[in-house]
């Protein structure tokens, strides 16, 4: 597989009032087209750091990154417009980039087709559910067609239930997409059970502590939420929880 993203000995310190605050220390690790690649860590060790430095949000301190293509941005919250019902938000980078094309609103209106959000179109966020809420936030992200998406903890606002229901929808977008993705949380199943790749990142300053290819599907194309039942799974899981300090994970 090509090699989409590389990172390479990243650093990045803050300078405040009170001082040097470090963030992150020599973090490096690589995604392959097509892969989903989490970045698992606790609260606070600068996960967000990390990819607000890939969408050029932040200068690091030193440290090289290499990017093969365009990168589309899922924030933690949806930020969708409360005033715009949701075609309308979905287009809006389509306006910001004056790309509003007739091929493109084609695009768009087969990604609502496929994904069932095709009969709420003019309907309105505060009439979704939050579930609905995050599939209409990442069909936006992938309005302008991004080679690559970062998800910020997509899913943390979701109840339990929901949260798993839709990483499955979001899992089945990406992959169905053909899209590379990198996913920041601190849920040790979540990570397991979307990734191909696991980067489990130390308190901070953050350092890899290690690095995991998780093998759970074996050409098989299961979802989060059934691969959480490969009797595999809770092996991935131990090894992630001794990685990472128990009190770190939620």
């Amino acid at each position: 597989m090509n090699e989409i993203v590389k990172v390479s000995d990243l650093c990045q310190t803050f300078y405040t009032k009170d001082g040097e605050l470090e963030v992150l220390k020599d973090i490096s690790f690589s995604l392959n087209e097509g892969q989903i690649l989490t970045l698992l860590g606790p609260s606070g060790s600068g996960k967000s750091t990390i990819l607000n430095i890939l969408t050029k949000l932040l200068k690091p301190t030193s440290g090289d990154i290499n990017i093969n293509g365009n990168i589309g941005y899922m924030f933690q919250k949806d930020h969708l417009l409360e005033w715009r019902n949701i075609i309308d938000n979905i287009t809006i980078g389509l306006e910001i980039q004056n790309i509003k094309t007739d091929k493109n609103i084609s695009r768009i209106e087969n990604l609502l087709k496929t994904y069932g959000l095709w009969e709420y179109r003019y309907m309105y966020p505060k009439e979704l559910s939050g579930g609905m809420r995050q599939r209409v936030s990442l069909i936006r992200t992938l309005s302008v067609n991004p080679d690559i998406l970062l998800l910020d903890e997509p899913f943390s606002a979701l109840d339990y239930q929901t949260r798993i229901l839709v990483s499955d929808d979001v899992y089945k977008i990406i992959k169905n997409e053909n899209k590379s993705a990198i996913l920041v949380t601190h849920d040790i199943s979540e990570a397991i059970s979307m990734s191909d790749k696991v980067v489990a990142l130390s308190k901070r300053p953050a350092t890899v502590k290690n690095v995991y290819n998780i093998d759970l599907r074996q050409n098989e194309d299961l979802t989060p939420l059934q691969t959480r039942k490969v009797p595999d799974f809770q092996k991935y899981f131990d090894i992630l929880w001794k990685e990472l300090d128990s009190d770190e994970i939620k």
